[in-house]
């Protein structure tokens, strides 16, 4: 048996095990709970497909039983075009089979009224997938992938085409389809009938696009976001470029201290900035206490609204438009500024005609990310906005509010949705057709030329404060969870600690007392399992891209990175309407928070892989083919030891994403999985300030530590054969002579 037939027989074996020995459909407990065993085939809930048909009546699953039978005899044939052409056309019918039955049954019934019509009423109907429904649409998927290679595509590589066959399917399901649900239920009624008149009443809302401002009123919610994006882009990438040329072209002293100055800010929980905003300038703030104690000044509001939001995403996302500009100013070519000062052109000449335009795709780059980041913001509105809502908040309380209003949510998330790719795509118009590029393969010699005065000046003007007010702004941090009561009470104390995360015995075992561990175990467990399957897809796809030539590979790539140009309150929403109800039931559970989690931040993986691969040869992919190794092998043994700064970046990435995000998290929490960001934002609202940052604290710790623990595991990259000494025998002297002589 060829490794052909050995891998579509165990395909044919785990089909097997879908239907006559897991659950078909969901379980109320879960599936790892375990429960199901011991009424498996004695219980509706828990009985495999082969007892569904026959003993409850679900005669609907005798089409897909019957798909998967004609799979197994079609093996039966010899190898050939003849049997990839059945398999194909069969396992695509399966799968399709599979995703429009879930959709058309639901719990009491047809969901769709002219199949009702067409075929009578059902006599009852049917929860969700379950695990033998999911691996069985897996086996479909696989045989569908097999039947490819058996007729050469992708030069009959059985891993690759497989892997771009669950990579497309997982994307679709994870990406594409909770957008699509999200336009399908802005002019959905509650019983799922057509009717766009909340779709056209919620786009005529005054409340929404109201330009009252400009004759001295309160703007749309649509256009004051819209602002406060552009400003906070605006004053981010400002920030960011000053910072990096400060770190490149001047002599400002501690720049490491600098650069781990403009890093802090990413590992810190998005609404804590806000937090320590609030300690220093709110109405009990210190600031504003010692105003009103010098000089009387009445505590005003000032700080709850767009200039407080403003100045707290500026302080977060300035670190993420640096790190994108860095990397951009120092590639700028020296010598292409030494020859336009050699042409007579005075520092600041150069400087604007060639170093800044050359820096434009990384302002760019860094403008759209803020402005991305600015529109998906959560957690700071959230705290500073008071009656200023913006989008994202707005989204948030049409969601879980008094007015619970999907079709609101749906057609807020669908302006925001539009914002965001709007902008994306003016970005890619305005740099599509340009080059610039200033890095060859031939030798650029010289030294990066100095700033014009006024820029450097100006650089410091901007640095020096903006960094003494970050350390100011995270000594309150450092402060705020050891203060009794900030305004009222500032005596030190370890009470919010205690609280949070207090730990006592109880006869002999260890009680995790404090009211901060249920949420923080949880975020853990879930950061951990996210991390590494966001780094294996975002490496895997990026190695597909790279090394493998396929139709649609352009589209592939855009499906990916369209997850992240769409905010995250837009993900989150999308994911409560498409799998709150059949074929996939999955709100409320761990999994719906690692699927956001891996299909949110799985872009960044798949462009530092590309960025990594590119710089590995093909020959030794080639080498090891040539060897005799296939291509998982390849991917394993040759590729994978090569991307440890990759894989490094990647799980970094995932795992302090995943514990600090807010966005798309506080829709898809539960009470039995709430995570450690939405726990908190409960603490801010209840007005436990104290307890909040003792608990943001807390995990800026915990990820430290086991960042380090990730960048050991992973290990560093081996480029060379370490040096060993070896003894050389020493040549006869007549040897020694003859060389003399040549």
């Amino acid at each position: 048996m060829n490794a052909y037939n050995r891998r579509l027989s165990g395909v044919l074996i785990a089909g097997a095990i879908a239907l006559t020995l897991l659950p078909w459909y969901s379980l109320e407990n879960g599936f790892f709970d375990g429960g199901w065993l011991t009424t498996l085939w004695g219980d509706a809930a828990s009985a495999p497909a082969l007892w569904q048909i026959v003993t409850f009546e679900h005669p609907w699953l005798a089409i897909a039983t019957g798909l998967f039978l004609l799979c197994g005899a079609s093996c039966l044939l010899p190898s050939g075009q003849t049997r990839s052409l059945l398999l194909l056309g069969l396992s695509a019918v399966g799968v399709a089979y599979l995703v429009v039955e879930g959709h058309a049954i639901g719990y009491s019934g047809w969901n769709w009224i002219w199949l009702e019509n067409l075929l009578g009423p059902l006599a009852q109907g049917q929860p969700a997938m379950g695990a033998g429904a999911l691996l069985l649409l897996t086996v479909f998927l696989l045989i569908f992938s097999f039947a490819l290679a058996e007729r050469g595509v992708l030069r009959g590589d059985a891993f690759v085409v497989a892997s771009i066959v669950l990579l497309v399917a997982l994307v679709t399901t994870f990406v594409l389809y909770p957008v699509l649900s999200l336009f399908v239920a802005s002019v959905q009624d509650i019983d799922g009938s057509f009717k766009p008149d909340g779709l056209i009443n919620n786009m005529q809302d005054p409340s929404i696009w109201s330009l009252s401002c400009l004759a001295g009123g309160t703007c749309g919610t649509a256009w004051r976001t819209l602002w406060l994006a552009l400003m906070t882009a605006s004053g981010s990438t400002l920030l960011g470029l000053a910072f990096a040329l400060a770190a490149t072209r001047t002599p400002l002293p501690c720049k490491k201290a600098l650069r781990m100055l403009t890093i802090l800010p990413i590992i810190t929980p998005p609404f804590v900035i806000g937090l320590a905003l609030i300690l220093l300038f709110g109405r009990s703030g210190v600031v504003t206490a010692h105003l009103a104690t010098l000089f009387g000044i009445e505590p005003g509001r000032w700080l709850y609204g767009l200039t407080g939001i403003w100045i707290a995403q500026v302080l977060s996302f300035t670190p993420i438009a640096f790190l994108v500009l860095i990397g951009v100013v120092e590639g700028v070519s020296p010598s292409l500024e030494e020859a336009s000062q050699t042409l007579r052109a005075n520092r600041w000449r150069t400087f604007s005609r060639v170093s800044l335009p050359l820096m434009a795709p990384g302002l760019a780059n860094a403008f759209l990310i803020s402005f991305i980041e600015s529109m998906a913001d959560f957690g700071n509105p959230m705290v500073l906005g008071g009656s200023h809502g913006v989008l994202s908040t707005e989204i948030f309380f049409s969601v879980v509010g008094a007015q619970n209003d999907p079709s609101r949510a749906a057609v807020l998330a669908m302006i925001l949705l539009g914002f965001t790719l709007a902008a994306f795509l003016i970005q890619r118009l305005w740099l599509s057709g340009k080059s610039f590029a200033t890095v060859t393969g031939k030798g650029d010699g010289g030294t990066h030329g100095k700033l014009p005065a006024p820029v450097r000046y100006s650089v410091y003007g901007l640095v020096i404060p903006w960094g003494i007010f970050t350390l100011v702004i995270y000594g309150m941090i450092l402060i705020g969870g050891f203060v009794q009561s900030w305004g009222l009470n500032n005596n030190l104390t370890l009470d919010h600690y205690i609280h949070a995360f207090s730990v006592s015995v109880s006869d002999g075992s260890l009680i995790w007392s404090g009211v901060a561990w249920n949420s923080f175990w949880t975020t853990l467990e879930i950061a951990l399992i996210a991390a590494p399957l966001t780094a294996i897809v975002g490496l895997l796809t990026a190695w597909l891209i790279v090394r493998q030539k396929f139709a649609g590979r352009q589209t592939f790539e855009f499906m990916l990175m369209l997850s992240f140009a769409i905010p995250g309150t837009v993900i989150g929403v999308s994911y409560v309407m498409a799998y709150n109800l059949p074929p996939l039931e999955i709100t409320g559970t761990a999994m719906i928070l690692i699927a956001c989690f891996v299909f949110r931040n799985m872009p960044v993986g798949v462009r530092g892989g590309i960025a990594a691969m590119s710089q590995l040869d093909k020959s030794l992919d080639e080498a090891s083919l040539t060897l005799g190794a296939n291509s998982f092998r390849t991917l394993r043994k040759v590729v994978l030891p090569l991307l440890k700064p990759a894989i490094s970046a990647a799980l970094v990435y995932a795992f302090v994403r995943a514990i600090t995000s807010i966005s798309a998290v506080i829709f898809l929490v539960s009470a039995q999985y709430n995570m450690a960001t939405s726990y908190i934002v409960g603490l801010v609202e209840n007005g436990e300030y104290g307890v909040a940052i003792a608990y943001s604290s807390v995990l800026i710790v915990v990820m430290l530590v086991i960042i380090g623990a990730f960048q050991l595991l992973v290990g560093e990259r081996r480029l060379r054969r370490s040096t060993r000494s070896v003894d050389v025998p020493t040549p006869p002297p007549s040897v020694l002579t003859q060389e003399r002589i040549v």
